[in-house]
């Protein structure tokens, strides 16, 4: 989500590219994406400035609400690995070190950053009400992470903005060249604008449906979702607020709701 995902990651491609890129298949959508940046390369930063703000962050004082976080996300860790090890993927498994944590704030807000940094702030819980709808949120967010959106975005930033010339000094491998210097100048300065600017719609709607897929994976009802998505838009009509920048309530209900024989299919009570 906006918080603390692409920050520093704005300063990978900078860093280490591949000459050509990869191509890789979003697990469950089936969509292909080309990645510029390497899942080591996102995880070392990533994991920095996870560090980062856990070491201002205050942990909620609540334990009843910090176990359950812990529950949930324990649930939805568990049936993510089991569905990429039942599906060729085992490899990919060897990127996530899970953390849960449930941290004081009044903000309506949560996040997965890549390797599996979980954090829910205490004021989205008001709005969830119970496990099943945190779990909803949970797994959007993961799903974010297992599709590898801040990777995707950041190759297509660089794509987009910069062009083949800066771009090719660096996938050239001259370490911190004049064109990688200037790269690394323009991401610092964009690196506000991605942090405020959220993933695109697309990206959004993928992750809808793939979290509404972990969740049903995890023995969480995936028919929540639309009574979630109804109490969300109530409470951050008019104000912004988590997921301000994703699709419109009424186009995610619709969407959740096309999606949603697909999910009962994975759903074990």
């Amino acid at each position: 989500m906006k918080k603390f995902k692409l920050f520093v990651l704005t300063m990978v491609a900078a860093l280490t590219m591949s000459s050509c890129g990869t191509t890789s298949t979003v697990p469950i959508t089936g969509r292909k994406q080309t990645l510029l940046v390497s899942d080591g390369d996102v995880l070392s930063l990533s994991n920095q400035q996870y560090q980062e703000f856990m070491k201002s962050a205050k942990a909620s004082t609540n334990s009843a609400n910090s176990a359950m976080v812990k529950r949930v996300g324990q649930k939805l860790a568990q049936a993510v690995v089991s569905y990429l090890n039942a599906n060729g993927l085992a490899a990919e498994t060897q990127n996530y070190a899970w953390e849960f944590n449930l941290v004081q704030s009044k903000e309506v807000n949560a996040w997965c950053m890549p390797g599996g940094k979980i954090v829910v702030y205490e004021g989205l819980l008001p709005v969830t009400q119970d496990e099943a709808s945190l779990a909803i949120v949970l797994g959007h967010e993961i799903a974010h992470a297992v599709a590898k959106h801040s990777a995707e975005r950041l190759s297509n930033e660089y794509k987009k903005q910069y062009g083949t010339q800066i771009l090719g000094a660096v996938l050239q491998g001259a370490g911190m060249s004049e064109g990688a210097q200037q790269l690394l100048a323009l991401g610092s300065q964009l690196g506000s604008q991605l942090w405020t600017s959220g993933f695109s719609r697309k990206q959004e709607s993928e992750a809808d449906h793939m979290g509404l897929i972990f969740a049903a994976m995890a023995g969480y009802n995936p028919q929540v979702a639309t009574s979630f998505w109804q109490r969300m838009a109530a409470q951050s009509s008019g104000s912004g607020g988590l997921f301000s920048d994703h699709p419109s309530d009424a186009d995610r209900i619709k969407n959740i709701q096309g999606w949603m024989a697909e999910a009962l299919k994975y759903y074990k009570k």
